[in-house]
């Protein structure tokens, strides 16, 4: 049984994956990664590792926007219960 915490966690994850798949072929679609320097210093990284730790901090990045959307889409009981139900489902507020 997947509970509501697991499907809010896919909602974060699951799209913030995929779009920093395609952020990370547009950025470096543009940009050479054996050309970047960081704070005048050229990096010291691999072509694939620049490209891996590009992706996990778009990835990073994108978790948290999406995380703050799902916040922002809480309802008022929701927010304002002391302990949530997460094995409740999406339109059940009887634990509230």
């Amino acid at each position: 049984m997947v509970t509501l915490f697991q499907k809010r966690l896919m909602w974060i994850i699951w799209p913030a994956f995929l779009m920093a798949g395609v952020i990370e072929m547009l950025v470096f679609s543009m940009v050479d990664p054996e050309d970047m320097h960081w704070f005048g210093h050229q990096l010291e990284f691999s072509r694939q590792g620049i490209y891996t730790v590009a992706f996990f901090a778009f990835w990073l990045v994108l978790s948290l926007s999406a995380a703050l959307t799902v916040l922002l889409a809480l309802s008022p009981a929701e927010v304002n219960s002391s302990a949530p139900n997460y094995n409740a489902g999406p339109d059940d507020t009887s634990s509230v």
